[in-house]
């Protein structure tokens, strides 16, 4: 193996091996004829994999100095061709310059913690970049000491801020990078080799990712819904676990106290073993800490995405269980929203995921569990017992699930016809849908969706759309229109997108997403998540349309629909209160740096708990309720995410983006809150469907002694 200069003989290297070389060899050429993007492997694309690797390594520029970078320019034309021969040098020789530089620094770290905090001056006015990645790279040694004097600092101060012991601080950072250290010594050719290999693959699309044995085995636990733990889907960030998102009916999600964006910063085994420091583990370490047999105990201890105090801390207890197709099945309830004298019935059907038992619809077995069937079970009961006015179709935080499922599901809302085109990378296109005419539900219709609907819902709630069959309310989804297919390596698997996703409209759902036709207040930052947040997303784009039915004039009655629903929204209390909870949130996410000056710091947070409290007691004297004088007498949610990241460290770490698969189609999400717990929202969707169906019944009656009511195309 040829050496880069200054590798420490101290320091083991990490050597790759022979099945490697053949892996990276076959990984290119599948990547190179079967990817939707068509990318070669060239000179363009080795430069820019250079730079991926190296910030997947060093996201923060803790560790590499402008000597080091100057010393990898050499690898920039090169990998390309070294790599279409299984040479893989330059990514080895790279990362045991990278674990050199880690290991000398986590033992000075060590070595010197007791004295670096007792020097530490908090009456200092300096502060802490929050995004390492907006510093440039170190000229120097001693410029990347100054940003460990900083960081270590912002550290200590977090825990004074949580009402840490001071004569336990040194111990507890100690102790977290000693297990830090410990872990990066552990490092072996298979770990190397999978952060080099997608630091290429996320070059064609977020969703491309090369598996090793050990994340293959993994990913094939969790599609098979057999996993017994707390049904949480992790990733890492920095040095932090981070929740991307509950499973639906999974045990967390059941026990309600963790959320998506919390941050995972200690595990603990039943009721009374002592918390595990598991800030800057590995993330198949942290996971397998959480996972256990089912009935027992975890406890988590929990930095909250939304807090009503900054520096908050929380313990949430779970007891594991397996996660069952059965509990995450589509459930039903009924709204009664007033009007005038009369009150009207808006049925509910909650769809969490678009779930399919495969193996029981292959075995023949007459009941097999699926979303569409428990659906038209429902909407037979809202019709027939309930005798509701019209359905919402919630899909908030549904991440997708089975194709055939959402194309089965809108036949229940259409007579027939297409409802997704499907392009391969060969560029062929296929249509499916409702290809028989059959009976549907023809009452009105409201479909609910946010950020994190994604993939199948957005086929669905897109497919609504463009037939005018209901109206689609909420936030724009998430944006993801590709499928991926898995392919064998000889060592792990390739996950490749293969496949786009488009509306009959010709539209692709690929980043933009589903924009509804009544926008609701943004609850997660578009610019952190959707597939418009993620690096080298596909492209939107469109193709021909497919010639379909328009069942509605839904577009006419929307200018009315909205002046009414800005109307009534302005004057409620509880939606108010949800936005000025979204521009909090917003305020928090413009922090770019925080003080290292202990009063600076704390008159910071003051700030953040005035203004929680000044939005909590706005909606309180509203509603006609006694006020608050401080966060501390009721619990308010109250996004926080400055103080979130003021603990998010700029250690190496190789992120990972965890994947479900059901089917045909893959999810990808990410998250960052909940509705609020008054659910204004879906409130407000009943609101518009009866707006809808009265405007209607208006023009209907205005038309009627004529004759001339308009046909729908």
């Amino acid at each position: 193996m040829l050496l880069l200069g200054g590798i420490a003989p101290a320091q083991a290297l990490i050597e790759y091996t022979d099945t490697q070389r053949e892996t990276m060899v076959d990984m290119i050429d599948q990547l190179e004829e079967r990817h939707y993007a068509k990318l070669r492997y060239d000179d363009e694309l080795s430069s820019q994999h250079l730079d991926n690797y190296i910030d997947s390594l060093d996201s923060g520029r803790m560790f590499f100095t402008a000597a080091d970078l100057a010393e990898f320019e050499a690898y920039r034309m090169q990998m390309d061709d070294d790599l279409h021969k299984g040479r893989l040098d330059a990514g080895f020789n790279i990362f045991n310059r990278f674990q050199q530089r880690l290991v000398e620094r986590l033992e000075t770290v060590v070595d010197t913690l007791p004295e670096a905090i007792a020097a530490m001056d908090f009456n200092v006015e300096e502060d802490y970049l929050l995004d390492g990645e907006e510093r440039p790279w170190a000229a120097n040694q001693g410029e990347l000491d100054d940003r460990w004097r900083r960081h270590l600092k912002n550290q200590v101060l977090s825990l004074r801020m949580s009402d840490k012991p001071q004569d336990e601080i040194a111990e507890t950072l100690s102790k977290r990078y000693k297990n830090q250290l410990k872990r990066v010594q552990q490092y072996n050719n298979q770990d190397v080799f999978q952060i080099y290999a997608n630091a290429l693959t996320e070059l064609y699309d977020p969703h491309t990712n090369y598996l090793s044995p050990r994340r293959s085995e993994n990913f094939n636990i969790n599609m098979s819904l057999s996993l017994e733990g707390i049904g949480a889907v992790l990733q890492l960030e920095d040095e932090y676990t981070k929740v991307v998102r509950l499973v639906p009916a999974g045990p967390a999600d059941k026990q309600g106290e963790l959320k998506p964006s919390d941050r995972i910063v200690g595990v603990a085994q039943g009721d009374d073993e002592e918390f595990e420091d598991v800030i800057g583990w590995r993330l198949d370490e942290v996971v397998e800490l959480i996972r256990g047999p089912k009935g027992s105990t975890v406890r988590l201890q929990v930095m909250p995405s939304k807090a009503a105090k900054t520096g908050e801390r929380k313990v949430v207890t779970i007891v594991r269980n397996k996660v069952k197709l059965e509990e995450q099945a589509a459930q039903k309830k009924v709204l009664e929203i007033p009007n005038g004298d009369k009150t009207m019935k808006v049925g509910v059907i909650d769809i969490p995921a678009f779930y399919i038992d495969f193996d029981a619809m292959r075995r023949g077995e007459k009941d097999y569990k699926s979303t569409t069937r428990d659906v038209k079970k429902l909407l037979d009961e809202l019709q027939n017992e309930d005798q509701v006015d019209g359905v919402v179709i919630d899909l908030r935080n549904n991440g997708g699930g089975s194709l055939q499922e959402a194309n089965e599901l809108t036949g229940l809302f259409i007579e027939y016809g297409p409802t997704v085109q499907i392009r391969h990378s060969s560029r062929r296109v296929w249509r499916d849908g409702k290809r028989l005419r059959g009976p549907y539900y023809e009452g009105p219709l409201v479909v609910l969706i946010n950020r994190l609907s994604a993939s199948a819902s957005e086929i669905f709630a897109g497919a609504i759309q463009d037939y005018q069959r209901g109206l689609i309310v909420g936030d724009r989804s998430f944006g993801k229109g590709t499928v991926q297919t898995l392919i064998p390596l000889p060592e792990g698997q390739l996950k490749l997108t293969e496949s786009k996703f488009y509306r009959i409209s010709g539209d692709s759902t690929q980043h933009r997403g589903v924009v509804p036709d009544v926008t609701f207040p943004a609850l997660y930052d578009h610019e952190e998540i959707g597939e418009s947040a993620l690096d080298h997303a596909l492209n939107w784009d469109k193709i021909n349309p497919v010639r379909h039915r328009r069942y509605q004039d839904i577009n006419d009655l929307l200018p009315e629909v909205t002046r009414l629903f800005q109307e009534r929204s302005g004057n409620n209390p509880e939606y108010i209160f949800l936005e000025d909870q979204v521009h909090l949130a917003e305020e928090s996410r413009d922090i770019k740096t925080l003080p290292l000056n202990e009063e600076a710091r704390r008159a910071l947070a003051d700030e953040q708990d005035s203004k929680a409290l000044a939005i909590e007691n706005k909606r309180r004297a509203a509603l006609g309720e006694e006020l608050l004088t401080s966060l501390d007498e009721d619990e308010v949610d109250v996004d926080d995410d400055a103080e979130a990241d003021s603990e998010a460290s700029d250690e190496a770490a190789s992120g990972e983006e965890s994947d479900e698969e059901n089917g045909e189609d893959i999810v990808a999400s990410s998250a960052e809150g909940e509705e609020d717990e008054h659910d204004v929202l879906l409130t407000e969707a009943g609101n518009i469907l009866v707006d809808t169906l009265l405007l209607r019944e208006q023009r209907f009656a205005a038309h009627t002694p004529g004759g001339d009511e308009r046909a729908s195309d």
